[in-house]
């Protein structure tokens, strides 16, 4: 689901410093030059707080010519330093999105400082990161909560989304769960679990996939059904499941429900002798 990324290797000051040295001679010479300090500076700032829109501010002066840093991203030039770098990002080989999880390659970069808001982050390399339509959709213009709290994770700077951070709880009756709710997992410190919760929410993963969670428990009942059929204890293949997905990252969809499985003692030992319902 949510997944740490690496920190892209493009150097985001030396990628201000060059874009203002390749308009030296351009109709925005003037206009950039006069920005470059500060540009830098705040790019800078961005780095030192690891883009967290709580304490990084944006840029008043310069959102009536906010279309000249959009189009540094909207349209770069073939020989221009930023298009080598955009291509490189767009080019990530990833499965599935790191924001939510979902399957496939995700097909657009996201700003996590969104760009008509933050319009000099717009080719900042550590604020553009792969991202599903989606996601991209629920998250939007937002970026902090009524309270100034940020609502999304940062997939470069939040290094704990290396480990398990949100955890599935089946409902019950066993036969046919009326819910899947998801959590932030209780040994997260509790301004990391109320972050974690906020994500959850803004971008609505739960009724997201609510869908999957029933039909991997449907296909779980289905291999239960067939394993008793073999003479064999589904519990015995269940961590085998949980570690192959796993190994892929450890909050993907398919990982965090095996995860709840695991840790159901109940649901295991209906798996292992309750009464399966009639409609397998």
């Amino acid at each position: 689901m949510v997944t740490r990324l690496p920190i892209p290797e493009a150097c985001s000051l030396d990628l201000v410093d060059n874009v203002v040295l390749e308009r030296a001679n351009g109709r925005n010479a003037a206009y950039f030059n006069g920005l470059a300090v500060e540009w830098r500076q705040r790019v800078e700032h961005y780095l030192a707080q690891r883009g967290n829109p709580e304490t990084v501010p944006n840029w008043p002066a310069i959102m009536a010519n906010r279309t000249r840093f959009l189009t540094l991203y909207n349209s770069p030039a073939e020989v221009s330093s930023q298009a080598p770098i955009l291509k490189q990002l767009r080019d990530r080989k990833l499965r599935f999105c790191p924001a939510c999880g979902e399957e496939g390659t995700p097909n657009t970069l996201d700003h996590y400082l969104p760009k008509d808001g933050y319009p000099h982050f717009a080719i900042t390399p550590v604020n553009l990161a792969p991202m599903c339509d989606i996601c991209q959709s629920a998250k939007g213009t937002e970026t902090v909560d009524e309270d100034g709290h940020r609502i999304f994770l940062h997939p470069y700077y939040d290094e704990f989304l290396t480990a398990q951070v949100i955890r599935l709880v089946i409902g019950r009756p066993f036969k046919a769960p009326q819910n899947f709710v998801l959590r932030p997992d209780l040994d997260l410190p509790d301004d990391l679990a109320a972050l974690v919760q906020r994500h959850i929410r803004g971008l609505e993963l739960e009724s997201r996939y609510g869908i999957f969670f029933r039909e991997e428990y449907l296909r779980l009942l289905r291999l239960t059904q067939e394993a008793r059929a073999a003479g064999r204890d589904i519990r015995e293949d269940i961590p085998t499941f949980k570690r192959m997905h796993e190994m892929r990252a450890p909050n993907l969809w398919p990982h965090i429900f095996f995860s709840a499985v695991v840790d159901d003692a109940e649901l295991l030992e209906y798996l292992a002798n309750g009464e399966l319902p009639e409609f397998l």
